[in-house]
């Protein structure tokens, strides 16, 4: 788990056109809330923000008219086409706090040998864990699977301290069978012979 250090100015300006001024300084619009507190509207420095976002479930420390606090993103919104920040929203968390949120499900090994295809059928699992220890991702091990298995929620090893929230039951994983297709020109030539 990885913490990242930001300075947070609280701003007092809003609308589209305080927002995109944020903007055209290279600097993020955005808002903090949680444990029952009035929403704080911050403006924070773009790029760091951007690189901190490329981690999963990244821990920010923010430094807020020198207060320190703990937030996840909640809601990131990005431009569609040029994909630059346009607004992040912001959740406070303490230590200790258990949260809820989206983890990566990565996987490793081989399959057994032959022509197997691997489904992801779930990319993420919804687990509780706390806040200052959240997991990037879970690894899976496929190794050695076949055609017909399957890996449900409940068999992912979880780091000590996280539960999983998502369905147990539901399947993460599954191993299908590479189906051939026959050649078309072969089967339009064997019906002409027929006739």
């Amino acid at each position: 788990m990885s913490e990242v250090k930001l300075a947070a100015d609280v701003r007092s300006e809003f609308g589209k056109g305080a927002s995109r001024a944020i903007r055209r300084e290279n600097k993020v619009p955005g808002v903090i809330y949680g444990h029952g507190t009035e929403p704080v509207h911050v403006t924070l420095p773009g790029h760091e923000l951007l690189l901190a976002l490329r981690t999963p479930n990244v821990l920010l420390s923010l430094d807020i008219d020198g207060k320190n606090e703990l937030a996840i993103p909640k809601a990131v919104q990005r431009d569609a086409i040029k994909g630059y920040l346009v607004h992040v929203d912001l959740l406070l968390v303490k230590k200790g706090e258990k949260v809820t949120v989206e983890v990566a499900v990565e996987t490793e090994g081989d399959l057994a040998p032959g022509s197997f295809l691997v489904e992801n059928v779930l990319n993420t699992l919804s687990v509780e864990t706390e806040a200052t220890h959240i997991p990037t991702s879970v690894t899976v091990s496929i190794a050695g699977l076949e055609a017909g298995d399957a890996i449900h929620a409940k068999d992912v090893k979880l780091p000590a301290g996280t539960t999983l929230v998502t369905d147990p039951e539901a399947a993460v994983i599954q191993i299908l069978s590479a189906q051939a297709e026959e050649p078309a020109a072969e089967g339009a030539e064997a019906e002409g012979a027929e006739a």
